[in-house]
């Protein structure tokens, strides 16, 4: 059912257990690109799948870790949606599972947060195991301490999840009376499968910019999140 602004508006703060599905369109604001743009962030014949592959980090770590560094985008700033899910924190239930890497709604202080892609500021030795400073990343993959290559805590194509992570998002949502998908066209398994999770009696707001394809009744808004969460 499609709805306005002012009655998704509503829906959230009527609501004091509310879990968040955040995508790329959460953070499109802030000036990070979205998946469909990382064509163009390589202008070679592989395809993003390829480039941010476990098969790539292994057999070809320079490509990998060229590819890679354009993710990083060090001047973006929590906009609007990551300051509001935050602020709610603090009144409500509220948890925040994301299919972002870029580190924004845990720097604009989400601390119910599960980053189900991992994040780019988290990387590590593969050799040595060592947490490594993502600034040192970006300078080199090559870790100074012994030589290991460096990668960021990130779940690559090819690789598999964490239990605990899926654990935890699996809470959070059949902890709400509320979910909202917002900013994801929600097709990437095993993330859109957490909608199953929810309880009977759940209500599901989805506020995106195209229309998603969704089993059972929901509300949706088609628009910017920004024009929702700047009214929250």
């Amino acid at each position: 059912m499609e709805i306005t602004i002012d009655k998704a508006v509503k829906m959230i703060q009527q609501s004091k257990k509310i879990t968040f599905l955040t995508g790329a369109g959460v953070s499109t604001p802030s000036g990070v690109p979205d998946y469909r743009s990382l064509q163009g962030v390589y202008h070679g014949l592989e395809a993003p799948e390829y480039l941010l592959s476990n098969e790539c980090l292994i057999h070809e770590p320079e490509k990998f870790y060229q590819f890679v560094k354009h993710l990083y985008h060090e001047k973006a700033r929590p906009n609007i949606i990551h300051q509001a899910m935050a602020q709610m924190e603090k009144t409500k239930d509220v948890w925040v599972v994301s299919q972002n890497i870029d580190g924004l709604h845990a720097a604009a202080g989400s601390q119910h947060l599960v980053n189900f892609h991992g994040s780019l500021y988290d990387c590590y030795c593969r050799k040595c195991h060592q947490s490594v400073d993502w600034s040192e990343y970006l300078q080199s993959a090559q870790h100074e301490d012994c030589g290991g290559q460096i990668r960021p805590n990130i779940v690559l194509y090819g690789e598999g999840f964490e239990e605990a992570v899926i654990q935890q998002a699996i809470a959070a949502v059949r902890n709400a009376e509320l979910v909202v998908i917002v900013g994801t066209s929600f097709q990437v398994h095993p993330f859109c499968d957490l909608i199953y999770e929810k309880s009977r009696d759940t209500n599901v707001l989805v506020i995106n910019q195209t229309p998603i394809q969704l089993t059972g009744e929901y509300s949706f808004v088609q628009t910017n999140g920004t024009t929702v969460f700047e009214k929250v």
